[in-house]
């Protein structure tokens, strides 16, 4: 089937590893003549990127196919394709919930998205699930900014946290070799890029199936290897890692990110819950105690540093008394940013199997009450940016006032200044920050600020 004047749209939920593999996926159609249609029902071909991690996105992506399933009974050679998580999760039994999808698709099968298109125009309906060796980045992806970049160094989890479906839809660990991962940060820096997040479920096993060891024992393949590996190349001003698992981070990463100049200093560390019961029943294979340490460490080392992380509330068994724990850490450590969720039951997973599950009302409470605290501590956070000269990355146009620009600070703080976006995008400008809140910043462009 010829591809040329055909038009594609890609929708995509969840993660940033589901962005990366948009975009990847997105470099692959336009390679086979497809062209990009902002609408949906503008397109010859949809693809669902999908996300299990939550309930609500899963129920989305239903809804969603719905619609362009009764448009496909007037356009049969509209082409449906779904991707990501819930079609490792649910693969053939998709087909008999929604039998006008064309491909169904494993995240680990993103970068055969040619090859499996190619069965579909041929009149076949194709699932692809079942798990393969990464085929390595050969693709070029049309990344959705011109300035910052994802790179994957590492896929899958070999974790088994009690509530997370990760490990049964994104597969075993595989890390990509140091080479691979350069090479596409030196392509990137040729196209512009100024600042790239290496990316990974759980970026700090990268390597540990890779081979290679020192002489004094210690594996040799490391994130922080990897950083230092990186480091130089030209052109690339700043380098982000996520997502870190509290039991792999070490001190030796932590001294690496204070020395190397280009790696910002801000980290993402989910910790999940702050009590320690709780976190042995997520088989987090951490205390509390322990998470505190890292965060010590961190601003020991750098008392400036940003930190985000993730927590769930109302987990199976999850006491007042456990989720007040939770409270006490993020008022303690102070975040700069906390994305929660109340947890939701995910198929496949132990946890949502227990007993011992608690009501919506309980679990929509302690959200509701963590998120107050959570706004609270990153608005205090953010005071000490008030009057402070902050490097800002700009990245796009405010899109609520053409005015300004917008971009983010080493620290990862969305910051707002007046300026005109065909002169300063993928500048590094210095801004003096006038006005704080929450989660971002205005002020004003230094014009001689050396």
């Amino acid at each position: 089937m010829t591809t040329s004047n055909r038009r594609y749209h890609i929708t995509t939920f969840g993660c940033q590893m589901n962005k990366a593999d948009s975009e990847r996926m997105a470099g692959i159609l336009e390679t086979m003549g497809f062209e990009p249609s902002e609408e949906p029902h503008d397109a010859d071909l949809i693809l669902y990127n999908t996300c299990t991690i939550r309930d609500n996105a899963e129920h989305k992506v239903y809804s969603y196919l719905g619609r362009q399933a009764k448009r496909k009974h007037e356009q049969p050679n509209l082409t449906l394709i779904v991707a990501g998580c819930v079609a490792q999760q649910e693969g053939e039994s998709l087909l008999r919930r929604v039998p006008e999808i064309d491909l169904v698709m494993g995240p680990q099968h993103a970068n055969r998205l040619q090859d499996l298109l190619e069965q579909v125009f041929d009149g076949n309906q194709v699932v692809a699930t079942e798990p393969i060796q990464i085929v390595e980045d050969i693709t070029k992806p049309r990344r959705d900014s011109t300035v910052t970049a994802w790179v994957n160094v590492i896929y899958g989890c070999n974790e088994r946290c009690t509530y997370c479906v990760v490990p049964n839809v994104r597969g075993v660990e595989q890390s990509r070799t140091p080479e691979a991962i350069r090479a596409e940060i030196e392509e990137l820096s040729r196209q512009g890029y100024k600042e790239v997040t290496l990316l990974g479920q759980n970026i700090d096993a990268y390597g540990r199936d890779l081979p290679g060891v020192t002489p004094e024992g210690r594996h040799q393949n490391t994130l922080t290897d990897l950083l230092e590996y990186v480091h130089d190349v030209p052109g690339i001003d700043r380098l982000r890692f996520a997502t870190s698992h509290p039991r792999y981070f070490t001190e030796r990463l932590i001294k690496a990110c204070a020395r190397l100049p280009k790696v910002c200093e801000h980290f993402h560390i989910p910790f999940q819950s702050g009590d320690n019961e709780v976190l042995k029943a997520m088989a987090r294979g951490y205390t509390q105690e322990k998470y505190r340490r890292i965060i010590d460490t961190i601003r020991h080392y750098m008392p400036d540093a940003a930190i985000s992380a993730d927590a769930i509330v109302g987990f199976p068994g999850e006491t007042e008394a456990q989720f007040e724990n939770t409270l006490k850490l993020v008022a303690d450590i102070g975040f700069d940013l906390l994305n929660t969720a109340a947890y939701s039951p995910r198929p496949s997973t132990p946890a949502a199997l227990w007993t011992n599950q608690l009501s919506e009302e309980v679990k929509s409470d302690r959200l509701q009450r963590l998120n107050q605290l959570v706004e609270m501590k990153a608005a205090e956070r953010s005071q000490r940016y008030l009057g402070r000269i902050e490097e800002v990355l700009v990245e796009d146009q405010n899109p609520k006032d053409p005015t300004q620009v917008m971009g983010r600070t080493r620290g990862n703080r969305l910051t707002f200044f007046p300026g005109k976006i065909e002169e300063l995008k993928g500048q590094s400008v210095k801004v003096k920050i006038s006005e704080v809140r929450a989660f971002s910043l205005t002020g004003e462009r230094m014009m001689n600020a050396e």
